[in-house]
């Protein structure tokens, strides 16, 4: 499916010089390539080879994008690769876990996560590999958190999805086509009586808390649509 889709993706950057981004398109000169990797909010310009995210290189390079500048060469890179097998890509050196895009889902979706946030992410991957709803998920590290079996790492733990509808990257940069990031803060148990934020976005860009007074509650920072 993806195949498909990056097919009626060329083809309409063939026949058009504006980007399907929201933001500006990235030039293709070393130079320009360098800033836009360090500037990703900057979007790709016109004119950038764009391929498809359908190889282990692709994979790997489009989720150290989800993690800050200054230390992807140092994550820890995992995810699903082309078989369906969840595998360890690269080891690493620093604080922050990668997660690769999982390449037999629409979209592309990738993330990096602080390691202490590991034993909460790692049960979830388990319990949906025995089938789990997310319902039943959540219920379950609920229980689980409250009774201390659950380690959720320390308060304000950081996770980073990189997102978006396409599946075209820029081999020179990592840049995903039209993709952006949202920013979730772990903070267990909290409330917005205990941190003064509202339980819904007032406005797109704007902090507020999500699943208030449960082991997942955490702060959410959207992108503008």
């Amino acid at each position: 499916m993806k195949h498909i889709l990056y097919t009626f993706i060329l083809a309409g950057m063939l026949t058009s010089c504006n980007s399907p981004s929201p933001s500006d398109a990235a030039a293709t000169d070393s130079s320009t390539a360098e800033t836009e990797a360090a500037n990703p909010e900057e979007g790709m310009k016109a004119g950038t080879k764009i391929e498809p995210i359908t190889s282990e290189e692709a994979l790997v390079a489009t989720a150290l994008m989800a993690a800050p500048e200054e230390s992807r060469a140092g994550a820890k890179v995992m995810g699903y690769n082309m078989a369906g097998e969840f595998v360890t890509y690269k080891e690493g050196t620093n604080e922050f876990i990668c997660l690769t895009d999982d390449p037999n889902k629409e979209g592309f979706n990738a993330a990096c996560y602080h390691q202490d946030l590991e034993p909460f992410m790692a049960r979830g991957r388990a319990l949906r590999s025995e089938g789990k709803s997310a319902k039943e998920i959540f219920d379950i590290r609920e229980v689980e958190a409250k009774a201390g079996t659950l380690d959720m790492g320390k308060v304000g733990n950081t996770l980073h999805v990189y997102y978006g509808k396409e599946t075209g990257y820029d081999p020179e940069t990592g840049l995903v086509e039209g993709a952006k990031y949202r920013y979730v803060v772990y903070m267990p148990f909290a409330t917005s009586e205990s941190t003064g934020l509202p339980e819904s976005p007032i406005a797109p860009n704007h902090p507020w808390i999500m699943n208030p007074g449960t082991h997942r509650a955490h702060i959410m920072i959207s992108p503008l649509e």
